[in-house]
């Protein structure tokens, strides 16, 4: 199953520096790594064809002997992006606001009294760690640390921080179904991370019928999974030789 664990903090906090070197680490451990990352500006491709067909038309592809990519002029979701992307583990840097996956908190050097007073908005009950000096935690009220006993790690253990990141990493599929019992994917996200809960817990991610793209299981809520499911039933119980049982279908 996919894993998938943030990096975040405000600017100058050291999130870029912690995605190399935490990529370097699991990589080196044979994983193979992906990392997303989210930005308030778009790209400055200035003066390049890219560009320049990009002011013609929404996608454009680009291929060279040494890296290939697609551009889209719109924003898309970690759920649109992901599927593209040829790894186990994922690492997404930014994306505060995202609940469906833990996140590893980046402490800078220095925090002006802005960050300070906005500490609490990192910590939102999905923090599995945080990295940062030593000194600061004394310095810092954070609720979440008391609750979850979140670990604080300095900059060097990225060692420590790659075996959190293999033993807690996830991704829910930001479906807010209710299959589990919980009203959010949030909710569930957080009983997770506290312990309490488990990813095996979210019907969406284990469907009563399987889909697969590109040989990845597609997430459907139970009310989706059922109609795929009547639909092909319905479509194949009329042709001569159908019985009940394990239906596969591939192309």
């Amino acid at each position: 199953m996919l894993k998938v664990v943030g990096i975040i903090g405000y600017k100058n906090s050291g999130k870029t520096t912690l995605a190399r070197t935490l990529t370097r680490e699991l990589t080196g451990r044979g994983h193979e790594v992906a990392v997303i990352k989210h930005s308030s500006h778009s790209l400055d491709l200035s003066g390049k064809d890219t560009a320049v067909l990009g002011e013609a038309i929404s996608q454009v592809g680009f291929i060279s002997p040494q890296e290939s990519a697609v551009f889209w002029k719109k924003p898309l979701s970690l759920e649109n992006i992901i599927p593209y992307l040829e790894a186990d583990i994922v690492l997404v840097e930014g994306f505060k606001q995202a609940k469906t996956f833990p996140k590893i908190v980046c402490l800078g050097v220095e925090l002006d009294n802005a960050d300070r007073d906005r500490l609490d908005d990192l910590f939102d009950d999905l923090a599995i760690c945080a990295v940062g000096p030593d000194d600061q935690v004394g310095e810092l009220a954070i609720p979440s640390f008391d609750k979850l006993r979140t670990p604080l790690f300095g900059r060097d253990e990225v060692g420590l921080i790659a075996d959190l990141a293999e033993e807690k990493a996830f991704k829910l599929p930001n479906l807010d179904c209710g299959g589990c019992g919980h009203e959010t994917c949030y909710d569930l996200a957080r009983e997770i991370v506290a312990g309490s809960g488990s990813v095996e817990d979210c019907v969406s991610l284990h469907p009563t019928t399987e889909v697969k793209v590109d040989g990845q299981p597609l997430p459907m809520n139970p009310f989706i999974s059922d109609i795929v499911k009547g639909t092909i039933l319905g479509m194949l119980s009329p042709l001569k030789g159908f019985k009940k049982g394990k239906v596969e279908i591939r192309f």
